[in-house]
């Protein structure tokens, strides 16, 4: 299987040097913009696993390279790594379609830390024995990150929540600890508990199960975790 290619959109050269060595000695394929044309270029071309994305550069900035990408239906996921560091940039960086916000300076471990947590999460939308994944009265597509609820209305779902149920999925009616989940879908995020993912299951009984107080599908196993019963591929 391919290693990820990481486009690295950077017009400083030290900075665009530093990071493209690191993510090379992590293992990963690396490609290099130095100003938002030939971003755009790059990443329309197509076979980019993730962006990592500066905001101010010669001819089209950061934002705007974002919002035509996702204009243009390009889900990949996009780092911004920029010195705006205001709450407004933050606000304008994921309005605009970003996944991430990282400000400079940054520490290297952070910055790669977050590279694998959003390398993971696309890896959530990855199709999983086929398309869709029946859940309860429902079912769930992952590459769309799309659902239909028990109601039959279709809606998006948020990457946590397809984090976990690809859990469950992948456990092919195994149970899956809490710990597990908060690991893998939270990872070093700030302060989730064993009560964030009670909260979570009780947002997806509410969208697949015909009963959420009594669910038939998306089981509680006392004191351990959770378990799908019997996710079908179609």
């Amino acid at each position: 299987m391919d290693l990820p290619r990481i486009l690295v959109v950077e017009d400083e050269p030290r900075i665009a040097r530093l990071v493209c060595d690191n993510l090379e000695a992590e293992g990963y394929r690396v490609a290099h913009a130095a100003e938002g044309e030939a971003a755009l270029r790059a990443a329309q071309d197509g076979g980019i696993d993730l962006i990592l994305l500066d905001v101010m550069l010669p001819g089209i900035d950061g934002f705007e390279i974002c919002r035509r990408l996702r204009s243009g239906g390009d889900r990949v996921p996009i780092l911004f790594v920029t010195a705006r560091d205001l709450h407004p940039d933050r606000i304008e960086g994921l309005m605009a379609g970003g996944d991430d916000y990282l400000v400079k300076p940054f520490q290297l471990d952070e910055l790669l830390a977050r590279v694998h947590a959003l390398l993971r999460r696309a890896g959530w939308t990855q199709p999983v024995e086929g398309r869709r994944i029946e859940v309860g009265r429902g079912w769930v597509d992952f590459e769309r990150a799309e659902a239909q609820d028990a109601t039959g209305e279709v809606t998006g779902i948020t990457s946590k929540e397809l984090g976990i149920l690809r859990l469950l999925v992948d456990a092919n009616g195994g149970v899956v600890s809490r710990s597990t989940i908060l690991d893998v879908v939270w990872g070093d995020e700030a302060d989730p508990t064993p009560r964030t993912v009670d909260n979570f299951i009780v947002r997806l009984r509410k969208r697949f199960e015909s009963d959420p107080a009594q669910p038939d599908h998306l089981m509680t196993v006392r004191g351990i975790g959770y378990r799908l019963r019997a996710p079908i591929s179609t």
